[in-house]
């Protein structure tokens, strides 16, 4: 540029010409206070749009995730802070502007192998195994990585048994009973009162294989829910997929919270280490202070601190092979559909 060009620019515009250098423009520490901001939980996700419900006069609406948020995820069950318009008419995006700590986290992998956690859940404060006593059969190994899972992530297991009309629970509630968790049994046209009192006032996530009746659990305990349900494959026993999506509802008369989520056909633990197992099995995490180092409390460790309580009499057989068997599912790798 000429110089009498650039001086005809400086005449019209002086703040065009020496611009300061980088790095020299003040910035602020001051950031934007979202303490007022509306509080909303997560009830799905569809390709970058949340669908979410205010805590406060249950409004459904849509949202974006702010640019401040960065690369951190948002996943149903999340309860966020939500500025912009937050109507929920048609046509409206409110903005996610913040996610609340979260109280627990339920993750799982792919299989085994996946060095990868995939959070499926935020918030839950129980998770109900659903599993039907036969078209599928149980699975028992399926239900014993679930159970790791819960434990793990400090969530209350619970296991529901379906189709109870079509064979006995008997087998199934002698395995899982020495653990101490609720288990209930359902079927078609049954009473689900005892379902009810284990949901109310919780937020539980439903988990089952393919095929066990979980849809249905969910349309009878939520009747606006019209979560769509299919049948089993008579040639290879296994459920087709019918929730595709994982979805938050909220029972009737707001009295919790049900997570429908897809059926799983693999359970991955690589994210799960035998202590945080332990850890929820307050009456055993305390004979095993004098443990070998590394030991994993399974049956063929040596010195293990579990195998003299059961010596001393301070331990009961069944529960201990309970949990042996529940811990052995952290160190078994599964091998396409768990059994």
């Amino acid at each position: 540029m000429s110089r009498k060009l650039a001086e005809a620019y400086a005449d019209l515009d002086p703040d065009s010409f020496n611009r300061p250098a980088r790095r020299t423009r003040p910035r602020t520490k001051d950031r934007p206070d979202y303490s007022d901001a509306e509080l909303g939980r997560v009830i799905t996700v569809d390709r970058g749009r949340f669908r979410c419900q205010l805590l406060d006069g249950g409004q459904l609406l849509t949202a974006t995730k702010a640019r401040r948020l960065g690369r951190k995820g948002v996943i149903v069950g999340d309860v966020v802070r939500l500025v912009g318009d937050t109507s929920g008419d048609e046509g409206t995006l409110a903005r996610i502007v913040e996610v609340t700590p979260r109280t627990t986290m339920l993750y799982r992998t792919a299989d085994d192998n996946d060095p990868s956690e995939r959070p499926l859940v935020a918030n839950a404060d129980q998770l109900m195994i659903v599993s039907s006593l036969t078209d599928p059969p149980p699975r028992p190994g399926m239900i014993d990585r679930i159970l790791v899972a819960a434990y793990d992530a400090a969530i209350d297991p619970i296991i529901c048994l379906t189709k109870a009309d079509l064979a006995s629970p008997d087998e199934i509630i002698a395995l899982y009973e020495p653990l101490g968790l609720p288990i209930v049994v359902t079927q078609p046209g049954s009473d689900l009162s005892e379902v009810d009192g284990l949901l109310d006032g919780h937020v539980t996530v439903l988990v089952g294989h393919s095929g066990v009746g979980k849809s249905t659990l969910i349309n009878r305990l939520v009747p606006d829910a019209q979560r769509s349900t299919g049948e089993v494959n008579i040639v290879t026993g296994r459920g087709r997929h019918t929730s595709t999506s994982v979805i938050a509802l909220e029972l009737p008369d707001n009295t919790g919270w049900v997570i429908d989520t897809p059926g799983v056909r693999s359970f991955g633990l690589r994210h799960v280490t035998a202590e945080s197992v332990l850890g929820a099995f307050g009456d055993l995490s305390g004979f095993t202070a004098d443990c070998p180092r590394g030991c994993r409390h399974t049956e063929d460790e040596p010195e293990c601190g579990l195998d003299d309580a059961l010596a001393r009499g301070d331990l009961d057989l069944t529960r201990l092979t309970s949990f042996r068997r529940i811990i052995g599912a952290v160190s078994e790798p599964v091998a396409g559909e768990s059994r």
